[in-house]
């Protein structure tokens, strides 16, 4: 059950933050009286934006503050050892702009660096250590952030979070339960168990966790920028640990690390336009071509059940287009044009048969490791306003502490496509757009989504891998077609996904009743309740008329670790 407790906190706009503070620690505030508010999945880094906000920052000064702070609080879910993608609107300009610090492959990388003499994935090697990162982005995108659009200097947004790595923070259950989880990946390396197993045990709720290492690559990041990460001693460690641990990477390639800012995809579906991540996130792709779809086919005048088919189908056909077509666009060539037709999305919806489930291939097992990423949302005074979702991929990342730097790395290369038919942890399949290159960067499914339409804002996205874009997917056809505007419903909102293969449609446990279930199945799908929920969607929602915002975090955050 979901415990909340009312307080109030003067800030130094002369107004009272109401924080709404929930079980296992996270908290959602809003600025009363004005349309400033901050969501994220702990309440740490949730209070470092209002730290910075109060400071006289922007929202994207914020968003610094807030990333920092996750990487952190929350290292088993992003970090200064991933990437991740910037979503931001300048009111001024009325301007959108995507920060893609995605990671890249290092310069040794190559299509078959994790499969054996027979073609096949070694298990566990584009997963386990550092083989299996790529170069980061998420230093570079915060200096980078700081420094194009910001209002503070790097060192005072960057200030939160290194209090917090220094003098420590009280241990969570959540981040308790993810160490207790993952102890065993945790104790496979040496410098990491330093840190997460200390006297050989994971930390326990209300302990003290200081990570005086992180704190110190955090300073010389604030001190010299970028240059503190990608050069200079901090390179040196992490191209020093890596390397004698199996790794490939090479000090020229933190050297050569470019963030890149990107057009977002945007679109307009019904009475809303959309603005979402562009590759190399599929979201914003995937996204346009099942709402185009959706909108060709007889979706408003349907039934519930024969619109869960339909948006079954819709994302049957995206997801396929996903595996076989999409990669990084500065290295392959993705027909987004003909993708993002009104015209294509006419003739994918005529195949569609609305009374008979399509078919993929014979349904293939679920992977159903825990993964893990995370998201914040943000709006300023000023109508700027950032969402930012950032990964290290599956929990704890790759599981590697790089040297004494304190930073655990990603273990995102797993998301390139290994090979013809083979998954990645997520169930997801690729096709030679996404094979891996030296320099490219992994297909992602992290979405950060700006909704629109002429009352409200939403200011919106979640973890989840391969299951992000339809959550974002879902929370649009609820806000758009059902006109609801409460965000604690519509993060709250019972889930069920598709990704083309495995061919199966994934619903939360306990989700949907008998008679829902047994609809799709007349219709032909296969409905499988998996062992539990997943995502953990952080919501805003801007009332544009009377300037007031709505945040919301999403319960299953709370309860559920999502292993």
């Amino acid at each position: 059950m979901l415990i909340m407790q009312l307080c109030l906190k003067k800030s130094s706009y002369g107004l009272c933050i109401l924080s709404f503070i929930v079980w296992a620690g996270v908290i959602c505030q809003a600025y009363a009286g004005t349309s400033a508010a901050v969501v994220s999945a702990h309440r740490l880094a949730t209070s470092a934006g209002y730290e910075i906000l109060d400071q006289g920052g922007n929202a994207f000064d914020a968003a610094v503050a807030v990333s920092a702070t996750l990487a952190v609080v929350e290292p088993y879910a992003s970090g200064l050892g991933g990437g991740g993608f910037w979503l931001l609107h300048e009111a001024d300009v009325d301007r959108d702009i995507m920060i893609d610090g995605r990671e890249i492959a290092p310069e040794e990388a190559s299509e078959t660096m994790y499969l054996d003499g027979n073609n096949q994935p070694v298990p566990g090697k584009s997963l386990n250590g550092p083989l299996a990162a790529g170069i980061p982005g998420t230093p570079a995108a915060l200096a980078y952030i700081s420094r194009r659009y910001g209002r503070l200097d790097l060192a005072q947004s960057l200030a939160p979070a290194i209090r917090l790595a220094r003098e420590g923070f009280r241990v969570d259950h959540r981040f308790a339960q993810a160490l207790e989880f993952h102890k065993k990946k945790l104790a496979k390396y040496t410098d990491t168990a330093k840190i997460f197993l200390p006297d050989g045990k994971p930390p326990e709720p209300g302990q003290l966790f200081r990570q005086s290492q992180l704190a110190a690559t955090l300073s010389a990041i604030a001190q010299s920028g970028s240059k503190g990460f990608y050069e200079g001693p901090v390179a040196h460690e992490l191209i020093r640990s890596v390397r004698n641990s199996g790794g490939v990477w090479h000090a020229r390639d933190l050297a050569r690390y470019r963030v890149i800012e990107r057009k977002p995809m945007q679109f307009r579906y019904e009475n809303a336009l959309i603005t979402s991540a562009s590759l190399p996130s599929a979201g914003g792709l995937t996204l346009v071509q099942a709402l185009n779809i959706l909108e060709s086919l007889n979706f408003e005048e349907s039934n519930v059940s024969e619109r869960v088919h339909l948006v079954v189908e819709a994302l049957r056909v995206s997801y396929k287009n996903r595996a076989e077509l999409l990669g990084d666009s500065d290295f392959v060539q993705v027909p987004i044009e003909r993708l993002t037709s009104k015209a294509y999305a006419r003739q994918q919806a005529a195949l569609i048969n609305p009374e008979r489930a399509g078919i993929s291939v014979p349904s293939q097992p679920v992977n159903n490791e825990g993964k893990e990423t995370t998201h914040f949302s943000i709006l300023d005074k000023d109508g700027n306003r950032v969402a930012a979702t950032m990964s290290i991929n599956t929990f704890f990342g790759s599981g590697f502490v790089a040297g004494n730097t304190g930073i655990l790395l990603n273990n995102e290369m797993d998301d390139f496509a290994m090979g013809t038919g083979i998954p990645n942890v997520f169930g997801l399949y690729g096709s030679q757009a996404n094979a891996i290159a030296p320099g490219k960067r992994p297909l992602s499914s992290m979405s950060p989504t700006f909704v629109e339409t002429d009352e409200n804002i939403l200011i919106f996205g979640t973890p989840g891998g391969s299951r992000i874009i339809s959550m974002v997917l879902l929370v649009i056809l609820d806000f758009v077609n059902n006109n609801q505007t409460d965000p604690q419903k519509l993060v709250a909102k019972p889930r069920f996904h598709h990704q083309y293969l495995p061919d199966f449609i994934q619903i939360e446990p306990e989700a949907y009743g008998s008679n829902w279930i047994q609809a799709l199945q007349y219709k032909g799908h296969e409905v499988r309740a998996m062992p539990r929920k997943w995502g953990n969607m952080q919501m805003i929602l801007v009332d544009k008329q009377n300037r007031q915002s709505l945040v919301a975090s999403d319960p299953r955050g709370v309860v559920d670790i999502h292993y």
